[in-house]
């Protein structure tokens, strides 16, 4: 299957391998940094022999001539100077080097100048460029890519050698979709393509059946998905904690322990959230309920009640044999407990009902009266409130009765400060109908009318669940041989006559958990396809709308357009 976690895996278990028996250190800059601490663990590095990990940039590391150097770093022209400082004077025995992608033949020659002890075993490209987030998701960490409707050089670059890296580490030379409708779509299918092109022999993979596909998005094409409240796992503790390359910061929460204050989810060792991240938050408080359950009927007279949230916190923290049994659960009853209690202090299932109506429904007076009750609750956040004058500006922008003037007033008379106000026509510029290639909202057909209404049936629950993503029907679409071409045309002359079998979407201005589920249940249910999803990043609300501020959209008037620069940074 393509895991992107264990490719990137590979990669570092190889590169430790190579360096042989010794103790050894691992020298890497910010991003590679960031990339090996996704898919391993400081403990598991250390049972390799790896004791030290060190930053190239940084300035006092000690001489320790006994270590060997396994040295994985970015291609930047600040490493390759770095390095070229470190091996005139080297701290250790010996330098095995790795590059994350492509290093031209001159840097490579200032090395082996600089080079003049001979500590240079080998100098290698290690396609480990991105971030591997789960198996089927990676991104590149890119907040704010482009600049108006156009990159920003700089991150076309970035971009480009993150997802050409990504095509190496699969062993996948794809045919190249991308959606019309957006210039910065088409820019990077063309970029992506220069490098397969130059570095021909790189790509020359045994030939598959039916080649690869890549398939080139832009988010605003559906700016309604980030802007949604969510209800599964992975995709909640991002939307109301934030994930920052597994990590979550707990330090704000009421009463929380110095040993929780930020904690690590990640399903490659922590079986829990392996098991749970897909799932409803419902089920996840009763899954952790049965765990504790199951630990007390191995310790009978310890009978305990487990009502309440309150009541397992203080489970765990009665149970120091416990919190070690299960160290991941006591991380997790902290994780729930935090979300239960911003779940009911900001009225979000209230809010997100209304959500989901103004995502999944069409009918504008019943979603306006909505909105307008909601604005007027106490409880709801100023963030949440414009959140919903968002979702409302988007799907009711051309109605004949669009009331968003009225709504913009009520957000005044809610004390809703400037900066969300703004957004609310920033975010409408950003993915409105101007410039969604795709018709977002229309009920489709008798069927689909049909599937929603079914799905509907299934239980209160899934009121808060009603949203699938747009990917969701693009993919569909494309596994069945019916994307339309006029609308995501190939690069190239060439098209593929069978249905794709390895599908790689990318999402320029950055993807989301709740599609990273979407591509989760294909995977699962569609035999014989297998898709991995790429961003620029993984947004939540908070770092879209930040995405949406960094185009700088609001701010120009609507007829003047950049003009598209070309990148400096192409070899």
């Amino acid at each position: 299957a393509m895991n992107v976690v264990f490719a990137v895996k590979q990669y570092i278990s190889k590169m430790i391998e190579d360096s042989g028996p010794g103790m050894k250190v691992l020298l890497m800059d910010k991003e590679t940094t960031g990339i090996v601490s996704m898919v391993y663990t400081q403990s598991e590095i250390l049972q390799k022999e790896v004791y030290l990990f060190e930053r190239i940039d940084s300035q006092n590391r000690e001489i320790m001539k006994h270590l060997k150097a396994i040295c994985f770093l970015r291609p930047t022209k600040e490493n390759v100077d770095y390095m070229i400082q470190e091996l005139r004077r080297p701290k250790y025995t010996i330098y095995f080097i790795y590059f994350s992608n492509v290093i031209s033949k001159s840097d490579v020659k200032s090395l082996a100048e600089a080079d003049e002890q001979e500590v240079v075993a080998e100098v290698q490209e290690f396609y480990g460029d991105y971030i591997a987030v789960n198996p089927h998701l990676f991104s590149l960490n890119i907040l704010g890519c482009c600049q108006g409707r156009n990159w920003d050089p700089a991150q076309l670059s970035r971009t480009t050698q993150g997802l050409t890296a990504l095509l190496l580490s699969l062993k996948k030379c794809p045919m190249i979709r991308y959606q019309l409708s957006s210039e910065a779509a088409k820019r990077l299918a063309e970029c992506v393509k220069q490098v397969i092109t130059k570095e021909y022999e790189l790509f020359e993979f045994r030939r598959t059946e039916v080649p690869p596909l890549l398939l080139i998005l832009d988010r605003c094409d559906d700016a309604i998905t980030p802007l949604l409240n969510q209800w599964t796992y992975q995709a909640m503790v991002h939307e109301l904690l934030g994930i920052n390359n597994n990590r979550i910061d707990l330090s704000r929460v009421p009463g929380i322990s110095k040993d929780l204050r930020e904690v690590v989810l990640s399903a490659e060792n922590d079986e829990f959230y392996a098991n749970n991240m897909y799932l409803n938050f419902a089920e996840i408080g009763s899954n952790i309920k049965n765990l504790m359950e199951d630990f007390q009927k191995k310790k009978p007279k310890e009978q305990q009640k487990l009502e309440s949230i309150a009541d397992m916190k203080a489970f765990v923290e009665n149970y120091p044999q416990f919190k070690k049994m299960s160290g991941t659960v006591s991380k997790h009853v902290t994780v729930v407990g935090e979300l239960s209690r911003l779940v009911s202090e900001r009225n979000l299932l209230e809010v997100s009902e209304v959500e989901q109506e103004l995502a999944c429904q069409n009918d504008h007076s019943s979603a306006l009266q909505n909105v307008k009750r909601i604005l007027q609750n106490p409880k709801v956040t100023e963030f949440d409130a414009a959140r919903l004058v968002m979702l409302y500006a988007l799907h009711y922008e051309r109605h004949s009765s669009n009331s968003l003037p009225g709504l913009m007033m009520d957000l005044r008379n809610k004390g809703v400060s400037d900066k969300y106000r703004k957004l609310v026509s920033a975010v409408v510029e950003y993915g409105g109908k101007r410039v969604r290639g795709s018709d977002l909202f229309s009920p489709k057909d008798a069927v689909a009318i049909t599937k929603q209404f079914l799905k509907g049936l299934k239980g209160v629950e899934n009121v808060y669940t009603q949203h699938q993503p747009f990917l969701h029907e693009t993919l569909d679409h494309l596994i069945k041989g019916r994307l339309k071409e006029n609308l995501y045309p190939y690069l190239g002359p060439s098209t593929l006559r069978d249905r794709p079998q390895d599908i790689i979407v990318f999402v320029i201005g950055g993807a989301t958990y709740e599609e990273a589920l979407t591509v989760y249940n294909l995977n699962r249910t569609t035999p014989g396809v297998r898709i991995v999803l790429g961003g620029t990043t993984v947004h939540n609300t908070k770092s879209f709308l930040e995405e949406v501020l960094a185009s700088g959209l609001h701010s120009r008037s609507k007829e003047s357009s950049q003009v598209t620069s070309r990148s400096a940074s192409r070899r």
